[in-house]
């Protein structure tokens, strides 16, 4: 069989099970999520056999599309392809964070006010037109998350892994192995440990702070933005580790390497919510 990568045909794949087990996996997971949520037996098990599956499954098929790529089986259409793709993903997880950034503005702008404005009057006793708040019927006081601390150090690391991704993408381009190497290991670490305070964050909330998703208004978003916001740091993290596995194994060259950009385009957007997030969660 020949490779249409020298030709103007599509690719079309090798019949694969995977799409299959994919599915498994999601109605593993959906039952045991629905046990589990619901106290009943068995429910940890099923949950935790459908993330086995999941696993099985993206290190299969990914690998398979691995193989496809270092095996020069994808021409330029294919390439144009896998862009249109990755651009429309990272649209849709714009409009993701956009659904919760408006839903932040409206509490703030909207909301808070008309609670502690004329027409309200009696209803909320002592409630005022300030940010943060809990709401009108929270009782137990908390302290809010300030900017100048973690969240300043996190963000430095996060324009700083900006910076060594691309630098990591000119060793690309450059043919230097070793700077593509180095700059995916540092933008990794700066990844890891920027998940790591986080973490730490969320526990002085919890544990100091009285700062929690049950906090009313400013809890539940607060969570919600940030929260999210480390699922795609540690996400973003993992596919760099898998990028710079492949570096090492020497895939890759300097004309062919959309899945390291492909990463790299998602990597700037998780940099891009966070400068939003600083300004307007913590700073603001």
């Amino acid at each position: 069989m020949s490779h249409p990568a020298s030709t103007n045909r599509y690719f079309v794949p090798d019949p694969s099970y995977f799409p299959l087990v994919g599915s498994v996996a999601l109605l593993l997971l959906a039952g045991g999520a629905v046990l589990t949520f619901n106290s009943i037996a068995n429910g940890g098990l099923l949950l935790a056999a459908g993330f086995a599956v999941m696993v099985y499954m993206l290190f299969g098929w990914f690998g398979r599309v691995i193989d496809e790529s270092e095996g020069g089986r994808y021409n330029s259409q294919v390439d144009r392809s896998f862009r249109w793709a990755m651009a429309w993903f990272i649209f849709s997880e714009v409009m993701f964070f956009a659904a919760f950034f408006g839903a932040l503005f409206y509490i703030r702008v909207l909301s808070v006010p008309e609670l502690a404005g004329p027409d309200q009057a009696g209803l909320w006793e002592g409630f005022k037109n300030q940010w943060p708040t809990a709401g009108p019927a929270a009782k137990d006081p908390f302290t809010p998350m300030h900017a100048w601390g973690i969240p300043a150090i996190n963000t430095l690391l996060l324009l700083s892994s900006g910076v060594t991704v691309t630098w990591a993408h000119w060793g690309l381009i450059a043919n230097k192995r070793q700077q593509l190497i180095v700059g995916l290991a540092l933008t990794v670490a700066l990844g890891l440990l920027f998940v790591s305070l986080q973490a730490y964050e969320y526990a002085e909330a919890y544990g100091h702070m009285n700062l929690k998703m049950t906090t009313g208004v400013y809890g539940s978003t607060f969570y919600m933005l940030t929260g999210f916001h480390g699922f795609h740091v540690t996400l973003g993290a993992t596919m760099l580790i898998v990028i710079l596995l492949r570096a090492m194994k020497g895939h890759f060259t300097s004309e062919r390497h959309f899945a390291f950009e492909a990463v790299a385009w998602y990597w700037h957007f998780v940099d891009v919510v966070w400068l939003g997030l600083f300004v307007v969660v913590y700073w603001l």
